[in-house]
């Protein structure tokens, strides 16, 4: 039972609140399909001729949701928030809309996100997966420049992997980059060194495309090369350690349940 349901939507858009709602509303049962994941979803609407991307949370565990009703942002209102401050800053990430949570008397049951749809865009872990992919070296070092310029403003994306990044290829041959999955970011006055080498930890296994993004970002930042990259494979090498312990603790669980 819902005791309690907000939308809060972007001041510029205000006259998109009935459909949105609707939108929402009805969200299991229109829509099209964009990604169907374990814990969320996305799918497209197409509202007074604009297409919007609606992302919809998975309802979080008891203890969350009373968290979020009391204690702590949804992710949805974090995700709209970020990108209203990411696009302040002159950061890429789809055009913020509105988000939508409702409550029961437990607390946080049902959140959603909306934002711009971007066509013609590719995810970075297309080219982080094909080392032949065109004008592989050039969207590496590109990209290297928007991470830099958004450590520069103090802005440390916590998801920063392959997926969290939607890239698009401008006609002058330049590439424009969004991020999105934005409800865990930081922001700061200044990033000191070892935290801008970890923020990239999560974006690839492969030491040829670390030795690029190092060798780039050394330039913009002064640094000496050898100095970043060491760093940089060092945090990288760290992650993946990580990841694959804790895939295969998972595999050993799941094992002991069957």
């Amino acid at each position: 039972m819902i005791i309690k349901a907000n939308i809060v939507i972007n001041s510029e858009m205000i006259n998109l609140e009935e459909d949105l709602s609707l939108c929402i509303k009805n969200f299991s049962t229109t829509g099209r399909i964009l990604e169907i994941g374990q814990r969320n979803s996305i799918k497209l609407f197409d509202i007074k001729g604009q297409t919007m991307n609606i992302k919809s949370f998975k309802i979080p565990n008891f203890i969350n949701r009373i968290a979020y009703k009391y204690f702590r942002k949804s992710k949805a209102q974090r995700s709209f928030e970020y990108a209203s401050k990411l696009i302040d800053l002159h950061i890429g990430t789809p055009k913020p809309v509105a988000f939508y949570e409702s409550y029961d008397f437990v607390g946080l049951k049902k959140s959603y996100y909306t934002c711009e749809h971007l066509a013609n865009v590719f995810e970075f872990r297309v080219v982080e997966r094909n080392k032949d992919y065109p004008d592989a070296e050039n969207i590496l070092r590109q990209f290297t420049r928007f991470t830099f310029e958004m450590h520069q403003k103090g802005i440390e994306f916590l998801d920063h992997s392959p997926g969290n990044t939607l890239i698009k290829k401008e006609e002058n041959g330049m590439y424009s980059f969004y991020l999105v999955d934005l409800n865990r970011m930081n922001f700061h006055e200044n990033i000191d060194f070892q935290a801008r080498m970890k923020n990239f930890s999560r974006l690839t296994s492969k030491e040829e495309i670390v030795v690029i993004m190092s060798d780039e970002y050394a330039k913009l930042s002064g640094e000496n090369a050898e100095n970043v990259f060491q760093a940089m494979w060092k945090h990288t090498q760290e992650f993946q350690h990580k990841f694959y312990r804790k895939k295969q603790l998972k595999k050993k669980l799941k094992f002991w349940k069957k």
